[in-house]
């Protein structure tokens, strides 16, 4: 992956998120800016904002039952853990009233969350693609599925 394209994308993209959640922004505008000129982007888009907020809500599951698992196995508490448990449940919280807030949008209100018109090009599009894609647990396994 290009780190320096996606610093530079994040710098031009303005906001107070977490990585992500500024990568899915920019690529959410992108789609919404060209869906004159390609309709088939209306459905890119709804799928994206389907599939990240059910990432976050499998990621939310995978935290509670680990968390469980530790408190049954150990009996006691890490405060470490609880907060890093706690970091993630917060984090995934922001992460799907974002995304709940994108799915209330309506077509025709697309235009005012439009941050920058040349924010993203379609090579920094694609680019946001494969890097969203990455961090996705598959993708980070895959080398594991392959060898075995």
């Amino acid at each position: 992956m290009d780190q320096g394209s996606i610093a530079r994308i994040l710098k031009q993209v303005s906001g107070g998120e977490d990585e992500i959640q500024q990568l899915q922004k920019a690529l959410l505008d992108y789609l919404d800016e060209n869906t004159e000129t390609d309709a088939s982007l209306v459905f890119s888009r709804k799928f994206y904002v389907a599939q990240w907020f059910r990432d976050t809500t499998m990621e939310t599951e995978k935290a509670i039952k680990s968390q469980k698992d530790e408190d049954s196995s150990e009996g006691t508490h890490h405060a470490k853990d609880v907060e890093t448990t706690g970091q993630i449940m917060h984090r995934a919280e922001s992460r799907k009233t974002f995304l709940r807030s994108i799915i209330k949008t309506a077509p025709s209100q697309f235009s005012t969350l439009k941050m920058n018109s040349d924010t993203v090009d379609y090579e920094d599009a694609c680019l946001i693609v494969r890097y969203l894609a990455s961090m996705r647990p598959f993708a980070q396994s895959f080398d594991i599925y392959l060898t075995q």
